[in-house]
Formats: C-alpha cells, structure tokens, sequence
C-alpha cells in the first residue's frame, strides 16, 4: 500500500502537476483536479493514502 506526500508544483486547468516529497528526482505526476480537494492551490501539501488525497 502506498503512503505518501506529494507537493502541488503547478496548477494548469484541470490537473494538478505533483512531485513527492521523498523522490524529488522523480517525474512530476500529472492527477485530475477532480481527484484532490478543493483547496488546493500552488505549493500546499498533499497526503496520499488509501487511493486518496488529503490536505496536511
């Protein structure tokens, strides 16, 4: 099961471009703003955890 934290680097439309905290050389990951909550916005921090995303 996969728990992590991502950072939201950039908002553009629809989707919301994320990098994870502890890989910061990885790939940004591309999610549907659908998906995340309301409030998010450019530079918060985001939980994952049980396929859901939550504001920390």
């Amino acid at each position: 099961m996969l728990v992590c934290d991502y950072i939201v680097k950039q908002i553009d439309g629809d989707y919301a471009h994320l990098q994870r905290v502890d890989q910061t050389e990885e790939e940004l990951k591309v999610v549907a703003r659908a998906l995340l909550p309301a409030e998010i916005y450019e530079g918060c921090e985001l939980h994952y955890e049980l396929m859901q995303y939550s504001m920390k």
